[in-house]
C-alpha cells in the first residue's frame, strides 16, 4: 500500500519533497565535486577540471529508476550512483572522479547535507512552539485547574504553569538538538586516506567547510556517535510534543471539556457521527511520536559497528534516521498550529474543581486541623468529610462543618474564616505563579 496513506499523513509534506530520490543524488553530487574542487586546490586534480565536471552535471539526468536496482547487488545508493554520473564524464576526467573516497563517504556526508536544511526547520518550528506556549503562559498565570496524579483530581494547579512544563520540555529539546553536529565523512576504504598520508585530513577539512558541515576529529565509519546523537536528540524533541498531545487529548474529553484543539473545516470530524470533534492533530504528534521512538532503538542498536565497516547496522540507519526527521517536522508542524490556536475554557476549569463538592480541598484543611487535632486525626477527619461530601453531593465545607462539630476540642480554636479559605482552590496555588515566571526567564535565556 502507498506510503502516502499509512506513513505520509505523519511527516511534513514540505519536507518529504525536499527529501526525495532526486535531492539525495544532488547530495550526493555536491559531495563529489567539493572533494574534486579541494583536490584540484592541492594539486591531485588538474586545474579546470573541477568546474568542467560542475558543468557536465549542470544539466545532467540521471536514471534513478537503475540507480535504486543498484543497491541490490552493491548494497547502498553510492556505488551506482558513482557509476552513472562517472559515465557522463569525458574520459579524461573519469580517474579523478570520487578519487580516495568510499561509498560510505558519499551516503554518509549526503544524509548530513539532506538533514542539515531539516534541523533549521526544527529549529524554528520550536521557536514558534515557544513564543506560542509564553502567550499562553502570561495569558493564564493565574487560571485555576486540577492538579491531576494518577489519572485522578489531586490538588489546583494553574493552567500557566502546565504550559510552562510543557515549554520547558519542548526548550530542553529544542537547545539539544541544535547541540548536534553534522560531520562530513571522508576517509577512503579503510578509513585512513590509504595512499594519500596526511594529505587525506587537510581534504576531509576542507570539504566540510565548502559544504557547511561540522569537522570531524576523525572519519566515523564505525564509529556512530553522530547518528546516535542525533537520534536521540531527535527521539528528545519527540517525546517533548508527544506530552503536549497527550495532555491535550486528555484535557479535551467531552467529560472535562478544559481545552480544544484550534477549529478548522473538516478538522477533527467523524465518519459516522457528525457532533464529534476528535483532537486529530494530538492523534497526528502523537502517532509520529511513536514511529520515532520505534526507529530511535534501531539507531541505538547499531551504534557497536564491526572493524572498520558496518555489516548491516549501518545501512539498518539510513531509513529510521531520515524518516525519523520527517516524522518530528510534521508533528512539529501540527504542535506549532495546535499551541498557537488552542482554545482554553477557563469556566470548565472552574466546574471541574468543583466536581468533588470542595473534596479535592482536603488536603489543606488537614494542615489546618493539625496543630489542634493531630496529624493522624486531623486527616481523618477531612478525609471522611471529603467522602461524606461525595456520597452525598453536598459541598464539603458545609460537611466539613458537621464533622467538625463532633469534636468539642476544635470549636473556638479553628476560625471559620481560615476554614473557608483552606477550601477554596484559588488560594491553594502553591508555587505556580512564581513557576510560571521562572520559566518564562529560562525560556527568554535570562
Amino acid at each position: 500500500m502507498s506510503s502516502a496513506f499509512l506513513k505520509h499523513p505523519f511527516m511534513s509534506q514540505h519536507a518529504i519533497a525536499a527529501c526525495d530520490d532526486d535531492a539525495t543524488v544532488r547530495a550526493m553530487l555536491a559531495f563529489e565535486l567539493a572533494l574534486a574542487e579541494v583536490q584540484e586546490a592541492s594539486g591531485a586534480v588538474p586545474s579546470g577540471a573541477s568546474q568542467q565536471m560542475r558543468e557536465q552535471f549542470e544539466h545532467a539526468s540521471f536514471n534513478v529508476a537503475e540507480m535504486a536496482k543498484g543497491i541490490a547487488s552493491g548494497g547502498n545508493v553510492a556505488i551506482p550512483f558513482v557509476k552513472q554520473s562517472r559515465a557522463l564524464l569525458p574520459e579524461a576526467l573519469k580517474r579523478y572522479w570520487h578519487q580516495g573516497a568510499t561509498s560510505q563517504d558519499v551516503v554518509d556526508s549526503a544524509l548530513m547535507l539532506l538533514l542539515k536544511p531539516r534541523l533549521a526547520a526544527l529549529n524554528e518550528l520550536l521557536l514558534r512552539c515557544r513564543s506560542a506556549s509564553m502567550a499562553l503562559m502570561d495569558a493564564h498565570i493565574a487560571t485555576p485547574m486540577v492538579g491531576r496524579t494518577l489519572m485522578q483530581q489531586a490538588l489546583p494547579i494553574t493552567f500557566g504553569v502546565k504550559v510552562a512544563h510543557w515549554a520547558i520540555g519542548l526548550e530542553q529539546a529544542r537547545r539539544r538538538l541544535s547541540s548536534v553536529e553534522l560531520p562530513v565523512q571522508f576517509g577512503g576504504a579503510v578509513g585512513v586516506h590509504s595512499g594519500w598520508d596526511v594529505q587525506g585530513l587537510e581534504w576531509m577539512d576542507a570539504v566540510a567547510e565548502r559544504l557547511g558541515l561540522a569537522v570531524p576529529v576523525l572519519p566515523w565509519h564505525t564509529d556512530r556517535y553522530p547518528i546516535h546523537a542525533l537520534g536521540t536528540a531527535l527521539d528528545g524533541v519527540a517525546g517533548a510534543a508527544e506530552k503536549v498531545a497527550l495532555d491535550v487529548s486528555l484535557l479535551t474529553q467531552t467529560e472535562v471539556g478544559e481545552v480544544a484543539e484550534p477549529s478548522a473545516p473538516g478538522m477533527g470530524e467523524s465518519s459516522s457521527m457528525p457532533h464529534k470533534r476528535n483532537p486529530v492533530r494530538s492523534a497526528l504528534i502523537r502517532g509520529a511520536a511513536r514511529q520515532v521512538h520505534g526507529h530511535t532503538s534501531v539507531l541505538i542498536n547499531a551504534a557497536a559497528q564491526p572493524l572498520e565497516r558496518g555489516l548491516g547496522e549501518w545501512h539498518a540507519e539510513w531509513a529510521p534516521l531520515m524518516e525519523s526527521v520527517l516524522l518530528v517536522e510534521g508533528a512539529l508542524e501540527q504542535l506549532a498550529v495546535l499551541l498557537e490556536g488552542l482554545e482554553v475554557n477557563p469556566a470548565n476549569m472552574q466546574r471541574n474543581l468543583a466536581a468533588t463538592g470542595g473534596g479535592i480541598m482536603a488536603e489543606p484543611v488537614a494542615r489546618l486541623l493539625t496543630p489542634t487535632l493531630g496529624a493522624d486525626n486531623a486527616k481523618a477527619v477531612s478525609a471522611a468529610a471529603a467522602e461524606t461530601s461525595r456520597l452525598e453531593s453536598r459541598p464539603y465545607f458545609e460537611v466539613l462543618l458537621d464533622v467538625l462539630a463532633g469534636h468539642p476540642e476544635v470549636k473556638g480554636s479553628v476560625d471559620a474564616d481560615a476554614l473557608r479559605n483552606a477550601c477554596n482552590p484559588a488560594l491553594y496555588l502553591g508555587s505556580s505563579a512564581a513557576q510560571v515566571e521562572r520559566a518564562k526567564k529560562w525560556l527568554a535565556g535570562e
